[in-house]
Parts: structure tokens; C-alpha cells; sequence
């Protein structure tokens, strides 16, 4: 059985991005920016809606954004676990 999307919250996103070093930079109405700088001075930025709670498929999009700069064995972990 593959694991299951989790249910996050937005703080609990942003909090899990932060450890790959991703920083809230600007929330704008219901929106937080997020973004890390690497080594080579490349920014790389997501953003997050800061809802009350996210639907599946805009976690799903979320994650799909973030494996472009995280590889997705270390996002996994955050994203999807069993229930």
C-alpha cells in the first residue's frame, strides 16, 4: 500500500520548508512567499496559501514545486506518511 498525502496545515508546510532552508520573505493577502538562496546565489521561491486548511490537490502541487530544488526522497518524509 503507498503511503497517503498527509493533511497539513500552512504553518506546518512552511515549518517543514524551513528545514530545508526555505524562509517566509512576504505574505501577501492570503499568500506566503517562501525562499532560499544557494550557495551560488540562485534564488529559488514557492509560495503557500496561508488557508485554514490545504486542499489535497494544492499539497500535491505544493510538493511537486518544492522537488525542483529538494530532491523528493528527502520531501517525502513531510508530505506523505501511513495512516
Amino acid at each position: 500500500m503507498s503511503p497517503r498525502l498527509r493533511r497539513l496545515s500552512p504553518r506546518e508546510v512552511c515549518a517543514g520548508l524551513g528545514r530545508f532552508g526555505f524562509e517566509v520573505v512576504a505574505t501577501r493577502g492570503s499568500h506566503a512567499k517562501l525562499r532560499r538562496t544557494t550557495p551560488d546565489g540562485l534564488r529559488q521561491t514557492l509560495t503557500v496559501p496561508q488557508h485554514p486548511e490545504l486542499a489535497p490537490g494544492t499539497l500535491r502541487a505544493i510538493f511537486r514545486q518544492a522537488c525542483r530544488f529538494v530532491r523528493e526522497k528527502e520531501l517525502r518524509p513531510l508530505f506523505f506518511g501511513e495512516r
